[in-house]
């Protein structure tokens, strides 16, 4: 990879530092030779970007301009990301923040000057910069797939967590009646008998009737329910509590399906172009990743093998590798919170998921909780070491197989080998 980062620094023959804005961007030109950059401004429309774009390859006909940039995501990305010859440095926010800083102590922002910040960064320090080097088109299409479906999960549990605080305020009794309330009974019950006095109203037959058209067919559940119900007595008969709960939690149950509905969509969607992406298999492969963390892990290590030289640089890239700092006599080991959120989550989630599938996981996760660890920090420990293994195996081509993996560990007299033995 430094090799090819090498190339393609001494092609670029322009750096642009372009600040990004909702209506217009300014932006600070260089190119080797000119005594000052010149600044300008293009406005937040495709017509005018691509405009500017094909007048900086009329400039600089030959060669390849490098852009940075803060954000990674967004139109501005996406339009820039089409040409081959643009050179792309997306900023952390908080690096271009602490790179103002220096120069301007009284933490002053303007636009422009930002636009020579950034220029400043990728004339003066781009050999320590990684540029965007993308993926396949359909990695990419799969990875907006699985962060907009991590974005509905998210909104479906905040939904959730808010009804479930509602109810206990004037109906906690149904929280124990309902289920799941993502499910599609706790939205038919709320919608039916939203309140207590409603359901002590409904005849046991109905009740019966309305689980087990709900999938709910255990007798002893149905009956136990049933006998609650007709024992319940209210928290609270005031309807200046109960109408307008009522009315807020409707409003809830009905945005739930919504979001049910365009998850099942994105699944769909998912599951056909992870059936057809060439790395499929080795992401099946690792225990306990399944229809909904393979492709995460695909997505989160993507798929150009010169993006990462060493599993080293996944680990922390994903912020699963911790942060040391050093001064003087001290040390200090810490969470690193600067991190792509998504590809953190995905390499935590599947470090979670593989432990009732893979006994040398859940080994090596309790040796971690008998050292004292936490729940997080002995999932973090095992996914740390789960990227060496996926990174190893997208490295060869080949899947997973658990048995090649225990041989190396015995081979190596691993100390987690000897305790699988004796588990």
């Amino acid at each position: 990879m430094e090799d090819c980062e090498r190339k393609e620094v001494q092609e670029i023959i322009a750096c642009v530092g372009l600040d990004w804005a909702d209506q217009k961007h300014d932006f600070k030109l260089q190119a080797p030779g000119w005594p000052e950059p010149e600044g300008g401004e293009v406005k937040h429309t495709s017509e005018s970007l691509l405009e500017w774009v094909g007048l900086l390859r009329q400039r600089f006909p030959e060669g390849k301009i490098a852009i940075a940039l803060e954000q990674s995501r967004g139109a501005l990305a996406y339009l820039l990301m089409r040409f081959d010859f643009l050179v792309l440095y997306f900023i952390n926010p908080k690096g271009l923040a602490k790179f103002r800083e220096a120069f301007r102590v009284s933490g002053a922002k303007d636009d422009p000057d930002d636009a020579g910040c950034l220029l400043s960064m990728i004339l003066l320090h781009r050999d320590k910069l990684r540029p965007w080097m993308p993926d396949d088109p359909q990695t990419r299409k799969l990875r907006l797939l699985t962060e907009y479906r991590r974005d509905c999960v998210d909104r479906r549990t905040a939904l959730t967590n808010q009804l479930t605080s509602m109810l206990k305020n004037y109906f906690p009794q149904s929280l124990s009646w309902i289920g799941d309330l993502a499910s599609t009974m706790a939205g038919d019950f709320l919608t039916k008998w939203p309140t207590l006095d409603a359901v002590k109203k409904a005849r046991p037959t109905t009740l019966r009737k309305f689980y087990h058209e709900h999938h709910s067919r255990s007798a002893e559940v149905i009956e136990r329910r049933i006998g609650e119900i007709a024992q319940a007595a209210p928290f609270t008969e005031d309807p200046s509590i109960i109408d307008p709960s009522v009315l807020a939690a409707q409003t809830i149950v009905q945005q739930i399906p919504v979001l049910n509905a365009a998850i099942e969509t994105f699944d769909q969607e998912i599951k056909a172009v992870f059936a057809a992406h060439p790395d499929r298999e080795i992401f099946s492969s690792f225990p306990g990743a399944g229809p909904v963390m393979a492709p995460r892990l695909l997505v989160s290590i993507g798929s150009n093998r010169d993006r990462y030289q060493e599993a080293k640089e996944v680990q922390q890239f994903s912020g699963i590798a911790p942060v040391t700092r050093r001064s003087g006599n001290s040390k200090t080991i810490s969470r690193r919170l600067a991190r792509p959120v998504f590809v953190a989550q995905s390499f935590h989630e599947f470090a979670l998921h593989s432990i009732p599938f893979c006994p040398w996981a859940a080994v090596y996760y309790q040796g971690q909780r008998d050292l004292g660890k936490s729940h997080h920090c002995a999932i973090r420990a095992l996914a740390y070491k789960w990227i060496r293994i996926i990174f190893r195996c997208w490295q060869l081509r080949k899947p997973y197989d658990e048995q090649t993996y225990i041989n190396a560990l015995i081979k190596r007299n691993s100390p987690l080998a000897a305790k699988l033995k004796s588990a």
